[in-house]
């Protein structure tokens, strides 16, 4: 048996052959040439239309897709047309090059310009590569790369998964995802936690396993093994017997003593809102309002995005939905309002920082915000991403009351809104933390980098402190004012309940995982959890504190989580 741990990162129990992502498209050779009788023009009008392939193809599998989906396969899309890319690449056909090798040397520059930027700029570089490959296959004629078709289900292996695969995988075949590189917060995580399929990322060297391997996969453990013993296979059919009751949440999170912890969703639009409410989420913790943004040239219009808000709002009447704003900027760039050339994005005007370089986009959306609540008896909140000082947040909540929405609130991804927690809670309603960022904030650890997945861990004891730090500054205002969590580590059920310990108020996650928190949360009582958050808390390293979490909750080893 051959181990190979990584990074736990959607739990679940699988046993079943691999299939490994097949090699990447061959290069076109250095030095090639137009052919013989291919014109310039011709070769420039044979790129722009595979462009233009490449962007409809990725548009069309974007329109069916979920809201995590969507926004990946859009912004892949709007990359297929990138002008610097298409013109730099056009500028080597006029000095005789082939399309095929023009493209190929363009993208080879945005890449190193991209990741000489550094952050979440470096990020993008994926998409170009994937684009790239994608344009070439269209101009040769033969089906671009991606995910190995098969008839019989399989577990996909690879070295990493280029955004526009892990948007589209189909999950009664695709079985479970493990790969050799990427973090806890990539694209392959995000995809597969709505799935809800077991994944497992960072895991070094399982992309040289031949195709046909049998492998045993814990998504919970971050472990794959070969050659499954007896073990491993009892515990894969405890999971998949385990299955029915971590499909199904009751609607009713609380602690076994009865202390209420509502489990609300996070969703991008009408669509998830409508799948969240049938899965019993209790609300909605997060509204991803930049859906309706991306793959814009410019702002919709104050009609577009109300019908889009009121969609949401609809799906859950007499229920809680809190509505970021528009969190662009760093992964998520829009031409009329961020800049591409930042040195340091993730650091830069990103999320409410662009109302700064940008006034009138946050006005214009708080106000289709409160238009599309009239009519509606959903209990409409709004908060800002990115906030990090009561000035900040003292400015968002006036924006809001001149909108008529009476329940401003914060973010808190920055290290610094969560130690003037206090300060900033003064001025607005609730405050939601953002484990994702706030944890690569904290550890200064770009959250889409494999080598640095250890470091990215929610259970990171400098995490959890700022999350104590967070709910001790609205105890100290009043303790009126609800903290939450909205970011990825809701969703893991052992940290459910240190969050939940350490006085979170609320849990939003993908709707996929409010059964299984809701069953952990629901063997424990408030004072047990309280407990088990101060264990996590005194440790020195996240696998401490994970290790000390689950060591106290059985209930977690029965489940499979």
């Amino acid at each position: 048996m051959q181990n190979f741990p990584g990074v736990g990162v959607s739990p679940g129990r699988i046993i079943g052959t691999i299939r490994q992502m097949p090699a990447p498209l061959a290069d076109p050779p250095a030095g090639e040439m137009l052919a013989s009788g291919i014109s310039a023009e011709e070769a420039t009008l044979a790129l722009q239309a595979a462009a233009k392939d490449v962007q409809s193809q990725l548009r069309e599998r974007a329109a069916g897709a979920s809201a995590d989906a969507k926004a990946v396969l859009e912004a892949t899309a709007l990359m297929a047309a990138d002008p610097m890319l298409i013109k730099a690449a056009i500028k080597l056909i006029k000095t005789g090059t082939s399309a095929e090798r023009a493209v190929w040397e363009a993208a080879e520059a945005v890449v190193a310009m991209l990741v000489n930027l550094g952050g979440y700029m470096a990020e993008r570089a994926t998409d170009v590569l994937d684009v790239r490959a994608r344009i070439v296959a269209s101009l040769r004629g033969v089906p671009a790369p991606g995910i190995p078709t098969s008839e019989e289900p399989f577990i996909l292996v690879a070295e990493d998964l280029a955004p526009a695969d892990t948007a589209t995988l189909d999950p009664t075949i695709v079985i479970a995802l493990v790969t050799a590189g990427g973090g806890p917060q990539s694209h392959t995580a995000i995809i597969a936690r709505s799935l809800g399929l077991p994944a497992v990322v960072a895991a070094a060297g399982v992309d040289t396993l031949p195709d046909g391997t049998e492998v045993y996969v814990d998504g919970a453990a971050g472990t794959i093994a070969t050659e499954p013993g007896d073990d491993e296979r009892a515990a894969a059919v405890a999971w998949a017997a385990n299955a029915s009751t971590l499909a199904v949440f009751d609607g009713a999170g609380t602690t076994a003593d009865g202390h209420l912890v509502p489990l609300l969703a996070n969703v991008g639009g009408a669509k998830d809102a409508i799948k969240a409410a049938a899965a019993g989420a209790q609300g909605v913790g997060l509204l991803r309002t930049e859906f309706c943004f991306l793959e814009r040239e410019t702002e919709p219009s104050h009609d577009e995005q109300v019908e889009a808000y009121r969609g949401v709002f609809d799906a859950f009447p007499g229920k809680k939905v809190v509505v970021r704003t528009l969190d662009a900027g760093a992964d998520k760039p829009l031409p009329f309002l961020t800049d591409a050339t930042e040195p340091n994005p993730a650091l830069g005007v990103r999320g409410y920082r662009t109302d700064m370089s940008s006034p009138g986009v946050l006005e214009r959306q708080l106000a289709a915000i409160a238009a599309a609540a009239e009519g509606t008896t959903a209990d409409v909140w709004v908060m800002a991403p990115m906030i990090s000082t009561p000035d900040e947040a003292a400015r968002f909540a006036s924006l809001c009351s001149a909108a008529g929405l009476k329940t401003p609130g914060v973010m808190v991804e920055v290290p610094s809104a969560a130690v003037t927690s206090e300060s900033i809670l003064r001025e607005v309603a609730f405050a939601s933390l953002g484990t994702n960022d706030l944890t690569q904030y904290t550890m200064a650890a770009d959250r889409q980098l494999g080598p640095l997945a250890a470091l990215n861990n929610p259970w990171q004891p400098a995490v959890l402190q700022l999350v104590r730090l967070t709910v001790a500054g609205s105890i100290a205002e009043g303790g009126g004012k609800p903290v939450g969590v909205c970011g990825e580590a809701a969703a893991d059920p052992a940290l459910a309940v240190v969050l939940v310990g350490l006085g979170v108020a609320t849990l939003s996650m993908t709707a996929r995982s409010l059964a299984a928190v809701g069953a952990v949360l629901a063997t424990v009582t408030l004072k047990e959890a309280q407990e088990i958050a101060t264990l996590a808390l005194r440790a020195t390293s996240p696998a401490q504190a994970r290790e000390l979490a689950r060591e106290k909750l059985p209930i977690l080893a029965e489940l499979g989580l």
